[in-house]
């Protein structure tokens, strides 16, 4: 009778699942947690008597589920992490609506339950892939420390994670709808498989190492919320940065790695501080990757659409960016190309300026960082590496992208101290062991204030830092050149699922009209 009681209450359902969900993410890791939150959102979408009723129960949810585990975002900007939130579960309700009108068609409920699948991978999909995007609630990055049983994602990607546990949730729940032994088989083997075939591909996974590659990884762990790291001026943090660097390097390092905004100023191309950050390179025999602002002006013809202007009526943007500085003196720029909603940029800015005809708004003065459309690699000692920034490791699309361009290894560098010691630097770390198994790459990360380290092909952790303190160390990683299945295909998966989602959708529309 209380089962009944419970199954039959929309709110408790909702409630439960939102907190099942909130533990199913780093650092609870609980992640089969969120195969019966998903059935408890199925029940609550079925019981409910119209769309409204569904939103209005599931809304709450969605809300609790973002601001349990992305609380921290408030912690840098309360107004733009509240709307940040809201916003995000808002949006979910769109495939849970989509899921909810196929489970109350007369689709069978094996080939429902994988179209429910499908559409909210499309949906997380799509939402990686747009001016709001917001990637950090995606189901598999609940998973991420979990290595053993997601394997599979060097063929998949993350997304496959999402679809095995809708796929399995969707299933059981019309099992205890409709309890007939196809549904239960098929539930079953759902979520056996795939947690199989992360052992298969465990066991045929190549011991190939490539060349190796020194790093030497800095961890200033300077005060992002005041200027220069709390350090008075440039000088003193460069000061800084060099005294670790010359404390840590080896004669055998071939790249040293400072964090995101390492460089706590927006610089033009030639400076002084490059000067004095080429001369101590030069003695030590090594190079550099770290993260900096950069400052570049254009001419009127070869402008993008959305710039600023100066005092002086020049023409330019600042990025968010990373320079690379190479063995032979020359400098390459990487500019992030994974912005934050609103923190980074203004989203849709260039719609907004192409439709203010009347030039009402100064949208270049809105405008944020300037956006890095270009996946370049950068070259050390041979090998290649991006210098993935912050928000950009957590876009499997766009990492996706660089190891495709010849990545060797993959940087990582961040600076996650807008968060203080919550848990978003801790899901961060975690979330880069999924880029890790998705192409068997080597990754080198390092984070302002931590944690910095080191992570294998296979994601597992051989070296992390502590959290709010200053680190430096030296490791030997492999440049590594088999591609793996994702790799070579990129978001194949991703586009099958939208395939399946529009056929799920055509056929509810199919059926609607023959009746």
């Amino acid at each position: 009778m209380k089962k009944n009681r419970f199954w039959n209450q929309p709110w408790p359902l909702s409630i439960t699942a939102s907190i099942l969900l909130s533990l199913s993410f780093p650092p609870f890791d609980l992640s089969i947690l969120q195969i019966p939150a998903f059935v408890f959102l199925f029940r609550v979408a079925i019981i409910s008597r119209s769309i409204r009723e569904t939103i209005l129960y599931t809304y709450p949810a969605f809300v609790l589920w973002n601001l349990f585990v992305t609380y921290w975002l408030m912690m840098a900007t309360l107004a733009g992490g509240m709307a940040a939130i809201l916003a995000n579960a808002a949006i979910m309700l769109i495939p849970l609506l989509i899921i909810r009108s196929l489970f109350r068609s007369d689709i069978n409920p094996i080939i429902a339950s994988f179209f429910a699948a499908s559409t909210w991978v499309s949906y997380e999909f799509l939402h990686h892939n747009w001016d709001l995007a917001w990637p950090w609630l995606t189901l598999g990055n609940g998973w991420s420390n979990l290595i053993n049983v997601i394997q599979y994602i060097s063929v998949t990607g993350v997304f496959g994670i999402s679809f095995w546990v809708v796929f399995t949730a969707a299933l059981i729940y019309n099992y205890i709808a409709e309890p007939v032994k196809p549904i239960l088989y098929s539930a079953i083997v759902i979520f056996l498989v795939f947690p199989l075939f992360s052992i298969f591909s465990i066991i045929m996974q190549t011991q190939e190492q490539g060349d190796p590659v020194e790093v030497a990884i800095i961890q200033p762990n300077s005060d992002s919320y005041q200027d220069y790291g709390g350090l008075g001026s440039l000088d003193a943090l460069l000061d800084k940065l060099l005294r670790m660097s010359g404390e840590t390097v080896t004669d055998n390092t071939d790249v040293l790695i400072w964090p995101e905004n390492a460089i706590d100023s927006a610089l033009q191309y030639n400076n002084r501080y490059f000067t004095t950050i080429q001369d101590s390179l030069d003695s030590w025999n090594t190079t550099l990757i770290t993260g900096t602002g950069y400052v570049e002006f254009y001419d009127e013809e070869n402008r993008p659409a959305v710039v600023r202007e100066s005092n002086l009526g020049r023409k330019f943007n600042v990025f968010n960016a990373a320079i690379h500085f190479d063995a032979d003196g020359s400098k390459h720029i990487y500019k992030k190309g994974k912005l934050v909603p609103i923190v980074e940029r203004f989203p849709f800015v260039e719609f907004f300026q192409t439709v203010d005809i009347f030039n009402w708004v100064d949208w270049g003065s809105l405008v944020g960082y300037g956006l890095g459309t270009e996946a370049n690699n950068f070259n050390v000692n041979g090998s290649s590496t991006p210098a993935l920034i912050c928000y950009d490791s957590v876009f499997p699309g766009w990492v996706n992208q660089f190891v495709q361009n010849g990545a060797g290894f993959i940087t990582i560098i961040t600076n996650d101290g807008w968060w203080g010691d919550s848990n978003g630097h801790i899901q961060h770390f975690a979330f880069a062991r999924l880029r890790a198994i998705e192409h068997r790459k080597w990754i080198a990360r390092s984070a302002n204030n931590g944690i910095s380290g080191i992570i294998s092909p296979d994601g597992k952790v051989q070296v992390a830092t502590e959290y709010w303190t200053e680190d430096a160390f030296t490791f030997t990683i492999y440049d590594r050149e088999i591609p793996t299945f994702y790799t070579k295909y990129g978001d194949w998966f991703s586009y099958l699922m939208i395939l399946s989602a529009l056929a799920g959708i055509g056929m509810i529309f199919y059926r609607k009209k023959s009746d």
